[in-house]
């Protein structure tokens, strides 16, 4: 990617709209506006830094393109760290195109991918936490994700994982003392104090990582599947807590065979909502390679919504399947996520959660509906809830229970457990880093406990540090930016 040069990209949002952006940044950015913008006041005498000024943006004949407001913003003080430049049209795609196109024609090359995040980290004006916060405030599902983003950005994150890594680099120094000066009467770091700070330092670690646990939902949306037998009504179930038709309801079995995934907000809280196709045996091959996705899914979700006929009862699929999921929980078995959503393939998801809910509870009440059917609290060990998909009785009390559930098994507490402003959660990349960190720490510990060397020991307090740079990017190997960067929008 590059790092010299003046590049140009449509800053807003494609389609149609009342403003759109055009921006520019780099040494001729300034220039470059110079020659497209022609001043409305007769009394323009050069840009003023960080005023708008109104007139007309011309392409490179001279032909008039949009009528515009235009700002010049001189480096360093910009968000890119240079001289930037930014045209205020109406937001039409063909105005914004042409006026992009008469910025390239005076010299500027169309923008990558990030690019603009990415010059400011390279300038200095932000560590990489704060740069992949950039995304994470435009992407963010719900206000509660829109906070951690917030707090990233603000440099909270940063300035954490800094302190930490300033305390084994500290740790290091007293390391080097003892090495180098053996026989001399200098303070030396005894064992029991080396361990007692790494793992001080080490409990900080874990103590980051169990924020992105209870984060994760909140920045990616936590992955609620819905399953059981067929005509369980799953697919009218997904509908009413869409608000909106989007599965095929029929009352012919197997209609759903492949899975359907809508992001919603549960009670406030963002999920990834999927319908899967019901359990039974068939000889239909398709309909058993959706089974079979089925049961995968089930083993990835945060929460299984068990849909039971509640005239029918728990049939043989469904026992077998708490069993499965039962048998998973006490083994610990986590499989990696490989659908339906790439953003958390690698997360680490706590299984064997179940919320059975009793659907159709308008017809097992008989004549007396849907209010007179009792619902029990637990259904084989599992907590209860009664609905009707169709009548929408009962889906509230179900969206709160999901929401309860998932936040719980999240280590996120009660219902109300919204992230709040200053709240620090690293995303899944800066996880994993942590945790290669905190491997360093624990086998450094271990090899003080069996009394290696300190010049031995010093290899393993280099390599943590070393990984804990990697969050904020001070030793972050170039393909992972480049793999950061090119998943931001062009124009930020």
């Amino acid at each position: 990617m590059r790092q010299e040069g003046t590049i140009a990209a449509i800053a807003t949002p494609p389609g149609h709209g009342g403003v759109g952006i055009i921006r520019i940044s780099g040494p001729d950015s300034h220039t470059i506006l110079g020659r497209l913008f022609l001043p409305a006041s007769p009394r323009f005498a050069g840009f003023r830094p960080w005023t708008l000024h109104r007139g007309r943006v011309c392409d490179a004949t001279g032909a008039p393109l949009d009528d515009v407001l235009a700002v010049a913003m001189p480096g360093p003080r910009t968000f890119t760290g240079e001289d930037v430049a930014e045209i205020h049209c109406h937001g039409g795609p063909a105005v914004l195109a042409a006026v992009l196109e008469a910025a390239c024609a005076c010299g500027a090359q169309l923008a990558d991918r990030g690019e603009f995040t990415r010059r400011a980290f390279l300038n200095g004006r932000m560590d990489l936490t704060q740069a992949e916060a950039v995304a994470e405030m435009i992407a963010a599902p719900a206000q509660g994700g829109l906070r951690l983003a917030q707090a990233r950005l603000q440099g909270l994150l940063g300035a954490r994982v800094a302190e930490l890594r300033a305390r084994l680099l500290d740790l290091r120094a007293q390391v080097c003392v003892a090495v180098d000066f053996p026989e001399d009467e200098v303070d030396c770091l005894a064992p029991e104090a080396f361990v007692a700070e790494c793992d001080a330092v080490a409990a900080g670690v874990r103590g980051l990582l169990s924020a992105h646990q209870r984060g994760r939902c909140w920045q990616e949306g936590a992955l609620v599947v819905l399953a059981g037998h067929v005509n369980a009504g799953k697919s009218s179930l997904m509908n009413a807590l869409l608000g909106r038709r989007r599965a095929i309801v029929t009352d012919m079995p197997g209609t759903t065979r492949d899975f359907i995934e809508e992001p919603v907000q549960l009670a406030g809280l963002p999920v990834r909502l999927v319908d899967t196709a019901g359990l039974r045996d068939t000889g239909d091959i398709v309909e058993q390679e959706g089974v079979r996705i089925s049961r995968d899914l089930v083993a990835q979700a945060d929460l299984v919504l068990l849909v039971v006929d509640a005239a029918a009862g728990l049939g043989h699929a469904e026992r077998e399947l708490l069993r499965h999921v039962r048998d998973q929980h006490v083994s610990g078995a986590q499989p990696a996520r490989s659908a339906p959503s790439s953003q958390s393939a690698q997360s680490v998801v706590p299984a064997g959660r179940v919320l059975v809910v009793l659907n159709k509870t308008d017809l097992a009440g008989g004549y007396g509906g849907a209010a007179a059917f009792q619902c029990p609290q637990e259904v084989e060990g599992c907590p209860c809830v009664g609905v009707s998909a169709l009548g929408g009785q009962g889906v509230d009390e179900l969206a709160a229970a999901a929401r309860t559930m998932v936040l719980a098994g999240l280590g996120g507490g009660d219902a109300g457990g919204e992230p709040e402003s200053g709240d620090l959660a690293p995303n899944l990349r800066q996880a994993q880093v942590l945790r290669r960190a905190l491997d360093e720490l624990d086998a450094l510990m271990a090899d003080v406990h069996a009394g290696v060397p300190y010049d031995l020991c010093s290899v393993r307090l280099d390599g943590a540090c070393a990984v804990l740079s990697e969050i904020t990017g001070e030793t972050t190997p170039s393909e992972v930016l480049e793999h950061i960067f090119s998943s931001f929008c062009i124009g930020k």
